[in-house]
């Protein structure tokens, strides 16, 4: 696995990051048991949060053995309260068995009230700084699905990291992605791309129980190695897993197969955008 410096933050991440929704209402011995084997092949950066069912209860102990050799990411909805934030980060550091994080986030930033919530006063960013203070936290970041909300926010506080979907199909059928990492760069944020192996939303509803809101690429090997290729090709420091373990599985698969290499050429971009027209579609909603 190699690694890259998360923006300018000390932490050194794996180029795939463990998606934590992965382990929702995964049998606790299954779940140590992929814990384990993502921890042997080179993760260290574990990705969490409280809307994901009981994907806290499960990870804390499962991550209990690592803890000191990982680093471990959680988040807190934009529209809560101060007190309803540190609520939050007390409730997900008992349930994760640790005594801080190295990444606390606002979680998917998608409207303009939540935002302007989360940066006003008695808001959840206030309650996130308090605990950097506390010593809690030790990084502060944000994600967000759409292009304008990450701009605004880049803008609005001197985050240490975003994350954002650097996505073939969001990226070349509706252009985003590329301003927002090039702000977020100019701050020298990290950057954790979401939804590398994403295809499009489900058309007729979630197929083979795939713990996704959204079609992974899990039926068309070369467009997946092709969209991970891409992804990682771009001025990013980590792609996250999709949220179910098979796609993990197929994540490192594709990984170690091209010998850590994941330069995409121009040749494979070309092909990469062959697919747009027969496997793309509307991921999210377009962006107001």
């Amino acid at each position: 696995m190699k690694y890259r410096k998360l923006g300018k933050t000390d932490l050194n991440v794996s180029e795939i990051t463990f998606g934590g929704i992965m382990l929702m209402n995964t049998p606790q011995k299954e779940a140590d048991q992929i814990v384990e084997a993502a921890v042997k092949k080179g993760i260290n950066f574990f990705d969490v949060g409280p809307t994901y069912g009981n994907a806290q209860n499960i990870l804390g102990p499962a991550l209990k053995p690592y803890r000191d050799k990982v680093y471990l990411a959680n988040k807190t909805e934009p529209g809560q309260t101060k007190e309803q934030v540190k609520k939050d980060i007390e409730k997900s550091l008992k349930l994760l068995g640790t005594d801080y994080f190295d990444l606390y986030q606002l979680h998917e930033v998608t409207d303009e009230d939540a935002l302007n919530k989360a940066l006003g006063s008695g808001g959840a960013l206030e309650a996130i700084i308090e605990a950097k203070e506390e010593g809690l936290i030790k990084h502060i970041g944000f994600s967000a699905h759409k292009e304008w909300a990450a701009l605004k926010l880049i803008k609005s506080f001197d985050f240490d990291t975003i994350m954002f979907p650097v996505n073939w199909n969001y990226w070349f059928n509706f252009n985003q992605g590329p301003e927002v990492i090039k702000q977020a760069r100019k701050k020298g944020m990290g950057i954790i791309a979401i939804k590398a192996l994403a295809q499009k939303r489900w058309q007729d509803g979630r197929q083979k129980n795939y713990n996704t809101w959204y079609k992974p690429i899990y039926d068309n090997d070369r467009l997946a190695e092709l969209a991970l290729k891409f992804t990682l090709s771009q001025d990013v420091d980590t792609a996250v897993s999709p949220g179910d373990n098979r796609m993990l599985d197929l994540t490192l698969k594709i990984y170690q197969e091209n010998n850590q290499d994941l330069k995409i050429s121009g040749t494979e971009l070309e092909e990469l955008k062959g697919f747009l027209d027969s496997h793309g579609g509307k991921l999210y909603p377009i962006p107001k």
